[in-house]
């Protein structure tokens, strides 16, 4: 992606589990990680995770309701009475499952006119009630399917009230230090990354790259704040797709999806509770999630069928339709393809530890057994579109000829082909 799209630097972590020998993990890298130094890029860099938070916060409301501490097809207003107005329908509003599935009907606060250009924001603290109250004065989306992060700002919110702690509290305490992710975590209001990481950098107006890698997230809150690694993503989903964080019930209530817009995801796209599902050209799903942010950083983690995991890093965010599906086709060759090839390192790690208590121990089927997608409260899906993605020389040179979608950055006004610049990711964040 480097040579052929222009991204200042890319990297792949896909790791293979094997029960006898714990996992062998093989990383490739291209580009650099920052230009003013051209150190080069590489797969243990920190980074900003944009929207995979929302899979992590999901989890946590989904242990919530394993815990009957709060049902998943209660409105909003039962937790939250007063915060959103009286439904048009006049019947009970968006129910929690809605928050987490982008079918409450609720528009983004990221579409108000403020975002279109977000750097002119990158050092403001939001408050996730001010950014709620901001996206009620928007007008409602017509479609019954529509991303918003304030819909994670919520579901946040409603952690907050049924456990009395942060919902960025309450995430660490139950997911983040008991699988031992070391290198996740909550910025805050420091616009800066601590620890070793990658710049990152997005185009301006004018087709120049910027510097955009401080840059305050508390506009994305849990629905897209969090920093990590490619190696604490891949641990995070192989936990959950292990069964190792929630129970079978929750975790198939995750894996039950609607269909998602392709022009805000990508086309085969479904979406669970706070997981995207997508086919892959050699038979079955992948599932995780993707995330960029304005400055950008863009993440993506997926779990295959065999439990091969790819998770992606790019310092800058795709900037074309060609460039944003070759990224995609990353995914499809490290789950469907041999090795990635080039130059690659291989080494054995351990599985992550077990969490020390919880409430899926005895959970090991994963997101490719059980039931596949379905109907639940509040959504009817169809079939997902069965024609998969073309295949590709390399993990980072595939060919492309794609539309920039959803689960990336907006694109800019104008014409179909216009680069892509600081827009607001309107998406995720």
């Amino acid at each position: 992606m480097t040579t052929r799209d222009g991204v200042a630097g890319a990297a792949a972590l896909v790791t293979e589990a094997a029960a006898d020998r714990g996992c062998t993990r093989r990383s490739e890298a291209t580009g650099h990680a920052d230009l003013a130094t051209r150190r080069p890029m590489n797969a243990s860099d920190r980074l900003r995770v944009g929207s995979v938070t929302k899979t992590f916060t999901a989890t946590v409301v989904l242990q919530l309701a394993a815990e009957h501490r709060l049902r998943l097809d209660a409105p909003v207003g039962h937790y939250l009475p007063g915060v959103l107005p009286a439904a048009p329908d006049g019947g009970p509003g968006p129910t929690v499952r809605d928050l987490l599935r982008h079918t409450s009907g609720l528009p983004d606060h990221l579409e108000a006119p403020e975002w279109e250009h977000p750097e002119t924001l990158r050092f403001r603290h939001f408050g996730p009630r001010r950014l709620v109250d901001r996206a009620l004065r928007l007008s409602r989306p017509d479609a019954g399917w529509h991303y918003a992060t304030t819909n994670y700002l919520l579901a946040g919110l409603i952690v907050r009230k049924v456990t009395g702690r942060s919902p960025e509290e309450e995430i660490t305490r139950r997911v983040i230090r008991p699988l031992g992710l070391r290198d996740t975590y909550w910025p805050g209001d420091d616009p800066r990354l601590r620890g070793p990481h990658s710049r990152s950098y997005f185009l301006s107006p004018g087709g120049e790259r910027v510097d955009g890698t401080d840059w305050n997230m508390t506009f994305g809150g849990v629905g897209g704040a969090l920093v990590s690694t490619p190696a604490d993503l891949t641990r995070f989903a192989t936990a959950l797709a292990g069964g190792r964080l929630l129970p079978p019930h929750q975790l198939d209530a995750m894996r039950r999806t609607v269909p998602a817009d392709p022009d805000r995801v990508w086309p085969g796209a479904r979406y669970g509770l706070g997981i995207i599902t997508t086919p892959l050209r050699c038979g079955g799903r992948w599932w995780g999630h993707a995330g960029t942010v304005p400055g950008g950083h863009r993440a993506l983690v997926a779990v295959g069928p065999g439990g091969r995991t790819v998770a992606l890093a790019l310092n800058q965010v795709p900037d074309t339709p060609r460039a944003e599906e070759d990224f995609l086709d990353v995914v499809q060759t490290a789950l469907c393809g041999d090795r990635p090839s080039g130059p690659a390192h291989a080494h054995t790690v351990e599985p992550a530890p077990a969490p020390p208590s919880g409430p899926a121990s005895a959970r090991t089927s994963g997101f490719a057994s059980g039931p596949l997608d379905g109907p639940t409260s509040g959504g009817s899906p169809s079939a997902g579109p069965a024609g998969p993605f073309g295949p590709a020389p390399g993990p980072f040179e595939g060919p492309g000829t794609a539309r920039s979608l959803g689960v990336t950055p907006a694109r800019s006004p104008g014409a179909p082909g216009r680069p892509l610049t600081a827009t607001a990711e309107r998406t995720l964040p």
